[in-house]
């Protein structure tokens, strides 16, 4: 099981904050919403809870935090590719799927 941070860095205002930020997901509910209260974050934040687009929305303080705590980096790109495999009931295999993106380029 991983989890993960995308790299999005999109500029916005949730809430009262106006801040920079990026999606952190996992290959299950469950080991999403322990690494999120690992981090602080309330669980109240999920957003699309039980969907395959699962996640919480974290500021650049927080990526960085989850990234030392052991969240894997991803790309914007490849959260989607995360979600699809989830939708699918399939494991996401971020290794082969770098894999074979190097090999159709």
């Amino acid at each position: 099981m991983t989890v993960y941070v995308d790299d999005m860095h999109r500029r916005a205002t949730v809430g009262r904050i106006t801040a920079t930020w990026s999606h952190l997901m996992a290959d299950t509910t469950e080991e999403l919403n322990a690494f999120a209260k690992e981090l602080g974050l309330n669980p109240a934040w999920i957003q699309d809870a039980g969907r395959p687009t699962e996640h919480y929305d974290v500021v650049q303080a927080k990526r960085q935090q989850a990234l030392a705590l052991g969240a894997m980096p991803i790309q914007y790109r490849e959260a989607g590719h995360l979600s699809l495999a989830k939708r699918r009931g399939e494991a996401f295999d971020l290794t082969a799927h770098r894999r074979e993106l190097r090999t159709r380029a």
